[in-house]
């Protein structure tokens, strides 16, 4: 089991992280408020990267060819994010956040140099799995850091700072991408990242302070190499499973049996392990279980709505994709204005609860979307994308900040990195079945190129999309009962 508050580990986390630093306030003219600042500066290079690069595909393939290739600009950035985070947690137990964080920084901005540079769609691929390496480290560091150097009560406040990085990105982002593509070059898309990550690095440097005591360590290599390849497998297979090839072709069983034999046998190794990358112990918790159930749903939810509302905005409703985009990025909105307002609820009436809270907005937002239809208003599309966004922003952060909370520093690294990669697989899953459902219905076949919106019945293109909408509906309905299993009782630690 983690170790509660009152464990070793939880005394290192105020005599290690920030030994100097009072807790006197809240907010970025504090004395914590440049730590908080670069660690927002730093996750806003992972959210705007995030939407940025889909308004400008269509420049790049102008530019470097490669349109069948392209989806991959995506697929490998998650793939390589998703592999390396459950690694970069445990490291950071062990060398600190600062150390993990800086790493995760250079290689992004490296990767993003290398990106601006690319001579090939190959290249760019390739580029992007660097930055996708360096994004698996960026985001959980963020939160570890935030968990380590703010107290319960404060994080109510702080992580509405947080949570207003990736409403700026969802509106900056498409703006920059487009303004790029059409007034410049696409390549600015990724120097971009270049002033943002160094003055990040820079500030992260100078104002955060993190003595780790340095001990002797047993480096669990073969853990870390079976979790990252068989991860990377399985979110592969997941990710390219009825594109690339059929679902039961060999390929299939090939690349998805093959990870979860290497995920399998993560379990006598581990066990073994001195100091095993994933500790049994977390699959013993209840309430850390259960907040990585919640977390696999949110990224299911999450990447069925961001793939498909565009595509429903400019295909059956016939808008362009700046305005499709808007509306999804209405979703992206309501997260953080009810994660900002998520700390004061927690703490009157506990993580669970307002856990569920959210997840029933949640489930009305996703209802919502199923009267969807040709004759529907972009403000329809909208103002569910919105509930649903504002419901997440009630589940996403508590979970998240109850499962930080049950552990002590040595201990908080490994657990905000499972639940980020807990996301990351939901992600996965959801493209797998929500692209499924969709070409089925299309009757897309395997190795084809993507759909245009323009080439597809506006109709037709309707209820291809309506079990997307179903699908949304029924991961919510999960969403409530992994919320359930999470144990009673108040936000009472701090």
């Amino acid at each position: 089991m983690p170790r509660g508050t009152n464990s070793p580990g939880r005394g290192l986390a105020q005599r290690v992280a920030a030994p100097e630093i009072t807790r006197a306030s809240v907010g970025l003219r504090s004395d914590r408020g440049p730590i908080l600042l670069s660690v927002m500066l730093s996750v806003g290079l992972v959210a705007i990267d995030s939407t940025i690069l889909a308004t400008a595909v269509t420049a790049i393939v102008r530019d470097l060819g490669g349109f069948a290739q392209f989806p991959w600009l995506f697929s490998v950035y998650l793939l390589g994010q998703a592999a390396a985070v459950p690694i970069y947690g445990k490291v950071a137990d062990i060398v600190g956040r600062k150390a993990v964080m800086l790493f995760g920084i250079a290689l992004f901005v490296i990767g993003s140099i290398l990106c601006g540079f690319a001579w090939s769609m190959p290249a760019l691929i390739a580029f992007r799995a660097i930055q996708g390496l360096g994004a698996g480290a960026v985001q959980p560091m963020g939160m570890t850091i935030v968990g380590d150097i703010y107290s319960l009560q404060e994080r109510a406040k702080v992580q509405g700072y947080v949570a207003s990085v990736w409403a700026i990105a969802a509106v900056v982002g498409p703006t920059l991408g487009g303004v790029f593509a059409d007034l410049a070059t696409w390549r600015w898309i990724f120097f971009i990242n270049v002033p943002l990550g160094v003055a990040a690095a820079w500030m992260l440097t100078r104002k955060f302070d993190e003595k780790v005591v340095r001990t002797k360590h047993s480096i669990d290599y073969a853990g870390s190499i079976l979790v990252a390849v068989g991860s990377a497998l399985v979110i592969l297979g997941l990710l390219e499973g009825g594109v690339l090839w059929e679902w039961n072709s060999w390929q299939s069983i090939a690349v998805l049996g093959g990870g979860v034999l290497l995920l399998l046998a993560v379990i006598p190794v581990e066990r073994r392990a001195a100091e095993p990358v994933i500790p049994g112990w977390i699959f013993r918790s209840r309430l850390l279980n259960g907040a990585n159930l919640v977390s696999l749903l949110v990224g299911a939810l999450l990447i069925g709505l961001t793939s498909y509302i565009p595509l429903f905005g400019e295909g059956v409703l016939g808008t362009s994709a700046l305005v499709a985009g808007l509306a999804l990025a209405a979703m992206t909105i309501g997260w953080p204005i009810a994660a900002s307002n998520a700390g004061r609820v927690y703490l009157a009436i506990g993580f669970r609860n307002c856990s569920l809270i959210g997840s029933g907005i949640a489930l009305v937002g996703a209802l919502s979307l199923l009267f969807l239809g040709a004759g529907s208003s972009i403000w329809t599309v909208a103002g569910g994308s919105f509930v649903v966004g504002l419901g997440l922003g009630f589940v996403a952060a508590p979970t998240l900040i109850s499962a930080q909370s049950s552990v002590g520093w040595t201990e908080r690294g490994v657990v905000t990195g499972m639940n980020m990669f807990a996301r990351s697989i939901g992600s996965a899953v959801g493209v797998a079945i929500f692209g499924a459902v969709v070409n089925a219905s299309l009757g897309v076949r395997v190795g084809s190129q993507a759909v245009s919106p323009d080439s597809v019945e506006p109709g037709r293109l309707a209820d291809a999309l309506h079990p997307v909408f179903i699908g949304a509906t029924i991961a919510a309905v999960l969403l409530i009962a992994c919320v359930a299993i999470l144990p009673r009782g108040r936000a009472d630690v701090s």
